[in-house]
């Protein structure tokens, strides 16, 4: 029996679906999902359902589970879900943000035109795959220990300001200025910190990359404009996140939670989703953990900044500045005010989109929204959309993050050979910087949905509007 068949569905409009709360007993909430009808097949062929239901019975969960164009399963939470709980009785769970702590995506802008300076791509994309270690790599540059560790938990891009390793304008285009200010790092484990003690400036491997792109298409000439966007120019996506120490953290309370579910009277369909209230100690400590974790990803995409200025100076001299158009996370919990009161929105795979008219948007997007970024694949287009207020009734303000696999990684190695996704890339112009074979074959373009598909779901559906399409030129892979 597929997904879709074992829960009745409501279809509400053709972007999208709704179970309703009388599904299964122990549903506190419906759950609803973004998709066509080719997105709802692909969707209902894994775990991705039974997931979210499952995430629509923990504690304080209020208004919709919602599950995003490109969900896919995942540990506990979908990939692909947002789920928002009562900060009164409501609980906090490592599962709702993933073992990845802030993954996100930052996007840099050049003034170059692409066709000024193509001859010189393949050695520029040499030098950033040399200057941005990937793969399980280690940055002996950045290798910070005892207090300096501290501050970049508790202070994140203050602190890489503070060291000249950030440009004061970068702060205000990023997701809350680079720093969650409720970080404690004495909350994170000693083995966290020394996990990622030496990973700033770092992408890591799975499905993350620096990529070389040309804006290859303008939707919204108003928004691209605020953005600093054009038709042929040069940018650069970032997507990584808090690396090895992100991951030690969500291990640290998952086991940490598990323990004590019992004492607060908790029970799950699923241990994956492990909790706490977030009023508790373990709660608490958890999302002081969280957000030290956060500031770390933030700082480690600040450090690779920082390496591809370095190496587009060295390029083209003054007129390759990059400047930082947004850094939005996809991996994360955030206390915010919806309806009037304030909530643990968890976004696991999902970002945040919010509108023109939100408080949180910068004030030099204040006219146009938010930017949103929803990568592709490689060898497939990334989107820049803007976040619109209707985001808020219909999402907690949130969107998708990407495509969204379709294949696992196994299937994706079994189904073609890395060195066949190499020649291909390269034979669409695309130069490629990977160490591992084994890594491009799991990141085939055809193991993850159609990125046209799930932007043109995210934007029928009124979570964010197209502006700018961006074509890959050079990728650099883990």
């Amino acid at each position: 029996m597929s997904e879709a068949a074992r829960f009745p569905t409501v279809v509400l409009n053709p972007w999208l679906r709704e179970i309703p709360a009388s599904a299964r007993a122990d549903m506190r909430v419906p759950v609803r999902i973004y998709a066509d009808d080719e997105l709802w097949r692909q969707i209902a062929s894994d775990r991705s359902l039974e997931q979210a239901v499952n995430v629509s019975t923990l504690p304080g969960v209020t208004g919709y589970v919602y599950a995003m164009p490109d969900v896919h399963e995942g540990y506990g939470f979908p990939v692909g879900g947002v789920a928002a709980t009562r900060t009164s009785d409501g609980v906090i769970s490592p599962g709702g943000v993933g073992y990845d702590i802030n993954c996100g995506v930052r996007l840099l802008a050049s003034d170059l035109a692409f066709e000024s300076v193509a001859a010189q791509l393949e050695t520029v994309v040499h030098e950033l795959s040399r200057s941005i270690p990937s793969g399980p790599g280690r940055n002996p540059k950045l290798d910070l220990r005892g207090p300096d560790l501290d501050r970049v938990l508790q202070d994140g891009c203050r602190f890489m300001l503070e060291r000249g390793l950030a440009l004061p304008e970068d702060l205000s285009t990023i997701e809350a200025g680079g720093v969650l200010d409720g970080a404690d790092a004495g909350l994170v484990s000693s083995k966290a910190k020394q996990r990622g003690h030496d990973q700033l400036g770092t992408i890591g491997s799975g499905n993350h990359f620096v990529e070389v792109q040309v804006v290859d298409r303008v939707f919204d000439d108003t928004a691209a404009t605020a953005y600093g966007l054009r038709s042929g120019q040069l940018t650069m996506l970032i997507h990584t996140g808090s690396r090895g120490l992100g991951h030690q953290v969500c291990t640290d309370y998952v086991r940490r939670m598990d323990q004590v579910m019992a004492q607060y009277g908790i029970r799950l369909p699923d241990r994956q989703l492990a909790c706490a209230p977030l009023a508790s100690a373990e709660g608490r400590a958890y999302y002081a953990a969280m957000c030290a974790a956060a500031n770390f990803a933030w700082s480690n995409r600040q450090a690779i900044t920082g390496s591809a200025r370095s190496v587009f100076a060295r390029a083209f001299g003054a007129a390759g500045a990059l400047h930082v158009v947004y850094d939005v996370a996809h991996n994360i919990a955030k206390l915010e005010q919806h309806g009037g009161a304030t909530l643990c929105v968890h976004r696991k795979g999902a970002t945040r989109a919010f509108g023109p008219s939100h408080p949180e948007t910068p004030e030099a997007y204040r006219s146009v929204g938010q930017p949103v970024f929803i990568p592709g694949s490689m060898g497939t287009a990334s989107y820049v959309l803007a976040g619109t207020d209707e985001a808020l009734e219909l999402s907690f303000g949130s969107t998708c993050h990407g495509a969204g696999r379709v294949m696992s990684r196994g299937a994706a190695k079994r189904l073609r050979t890395g060195a066949e996704i190499r020649r291909e890339l390269e034979g669409m112009g695309i130069v490629v910087r990977c160490p591992s074979s084994t890594g491009l074959a799991e990141e085939a373009p055809t193991a993850y949905k159609d990125v046209e598909r799930v932007v043109d779901v995210v934007q029928g559906a009124g979570l964010a509007r197209k502006v700018a399409r961006l074509r890959p030129v050079g990728v650099i892979k883990g």
